[in-house]
């Protein structure tokens, strides 16, 4: 029935293709004049693996099909980019910046979705779409375009694993949503594999590209054009390692126990740019929120951006933490249990946070040592280094992704902790003892898996030396 219901779907999308293509005369014609053979592949993976992700997504219904329209107005505006590529030479690289703004738009408007509704029953949903969307700056990815989206489509499957975890056994229709929306980006590695292989390719005829180029009109099945629309991430940069002798310095203090705070500086209230607007102003003006995904500047560009202010301060229900370096004696004590704490590209830095909140994120940190009392619901560590996390009071789950060298002390109230992590390594968990103490334990990166005859079977394994 599966394989009825597939080849009914795409009988169909060939069917709207050939539709077009009598119509206008221009299929089979990749002139400038006409549509490339690589923007009607774009099409027929839009007619069919995400036209299905759409489907499921209306079904699932709620925060998911929202995010879905979101993500399906993303794919268009990439579209669109593919047809000017067809037609014109390629640009220059501030024209090219121009030209992607579409794009990461809408990628930023997909991960600001997902901030903005982390109470959402289906945030694991929406966070598997979140880390996951820059897979549409591939376009900007050279050499490697291909590699870049397996990279984003790893970085979702932390959170689809959570889904399947939870809805295995309860709803199918769930686990379709993530088999329909992880072969979107397997697809799609396939056609850049085929028409892109070394990055987007541009007509070798027909004018230069310019930021204000035409695209052709959208896709057939009534696809409504595309919103604007944005440059996509920059290609991950991989750090040196760092001197473990510094790293030990840095955090040394955190092994005092509760006497780490004897040593803490007070941020009294003329130095919270909340309660001090006029602080605001100084060094320039602030960003509205972090902004991890920008035009990729040329390798020789000699004018790099200026480094942005560091920031503490409340907004809304969300405490911002970021861009602080060699900050020894950051505090946030005039918390709220609704409240949030963001803490973005901190450096050599540690932060106390007092009081009960609701979760904390840690976002490309490094050399970060943070100290907390309580928190109701997660704390994540994303896309850092070298951090370590003191828990002073009690925490349900502390969530490690793509993070090298996390060290966790726990407290004697917080041993239930859940901890959870993926693609990270250098982790461990640091138990208290009854002298004052701890005792460190580091946490699996290897395992084993094995066919048994009915199921994959996977244990933690130990090599020695």
């Amino acid at each position: 029935a599966d394989m009825e219901r597939l080849v009914e779907r795409l009988e169909k999308a060939v069917e709207r293709l050939e539709t077009v293509c009598q119509g206008s005369g221009r299929c089979g014609e990749p002139s400038a004049k006409g549509v490339a053979q690589y923007v009607q592949a774009f099409d027929a993976l839009l007619a069919g693996p995400v036209a299905e992700y759409i489907k499921i997504s209306k079904e699932v219904g709620g925060d998911v099909q929202k995010h879905a329209e979101m993500v399906h107005a993303g794919l268009l505006s990439e579209r669109a980019l593919l047809v000017v590529a067809s037609q014109h030479q390629q640009p220059a690289e501030n024209a090219f910046s121009e030209l992607l703004k579409p794009i990461s738009e809408q990628i930023q408007a997909v991960q600001n979705f997902r901030e903005k509704n982390r109470g959402s029953k289906l945030f694991n949903h929406l966070s598997a779409v979140s880390e996951s969307i820059p897979a549409l700056g591939w376009v900007a990815m050279a050499p490697k375009p291909g590699p870049y989206v397996k990279e984003m489509t790893d970085a979702a499957m932390f959170y689809t694993n959570r889904i399947l975890k939870e809805y295995k056994d309860v709803d199918k229709k769930q686990v379709d949503w993530v088999k329909a929306y992880l072969s979107i980006w397997t697809e799609l590695q396939a056609y850049i594999k085929e028409y892109h292989t070394t990055g987007l390719t541009w007509s070798k005829t027909g004018p230069v590209a310019t930021g204000g180029a035409k695209a052709a009109p959208a896709p057939p099945a009534g696809i409504a054009p595309p919103p604007p629309g944005p440059p996509p991430p920059p290609a991950p940069v991989s750090s040196s390692t760092d001197d473990s002798a510094s790293r030990s310095a840095l955090f040394a203090q955190i092994n005092r126990g509760e006497g780490i705070t004897s040593g803490l500086r007070h941020v009294s209230d003329d130095m919270k740019t909340h309660k001090n607007p006029a602080l605001k102003n100084q060094g320039g003006p602030l960003r509205s929120g972090p902004k991890p995904f920008t035009a990729p500047k040329p390798a020789c560009n000699a004018n790099p951006s200026p480094k942005a202010p560091p920031l503490l301060e409340l907004e809304g229900k969300k405490w911002r933490v970021e861009n602080q370096e060699n900050a020894s004696n950051l505090v946030i004590s005039d918390t709220e249990l609704k409240q949030v704490a963001y803490v973005f590209k901190c450096t050599n830095s540690t932060l106390q946070i007092k009081g009960k909140i609701n979760s904390i994120t840690l976002d490309n940190c490094k050399k970060l040592g943070l100290v907390f009392d309580d928190v109701v619901g997660i704390v994540e560590i994303i896309n850092s280094r070298d951090v370590k996390v003191q828990v002073m009071g009690k925490v349900p789950t502390i969530s490690i992704n793509k993070t090298d060298g996390c060290h966790v002390y726990l407290s004697k109230s917080s041993l239930d902790c859940e901890i959870v992590s993926a693609k990270s390594s250098e982790m461990n968990v640091l138990i208290p003892t009854e002298g004052g103490d701890f005792t460190e334990f580091p946490v699996p990166e290897q395992f084993k898996t094995v066919w048994n005859g009915q199921k994959l079977v996977t244990t933690v394994t130990e090599i020695a030396g």
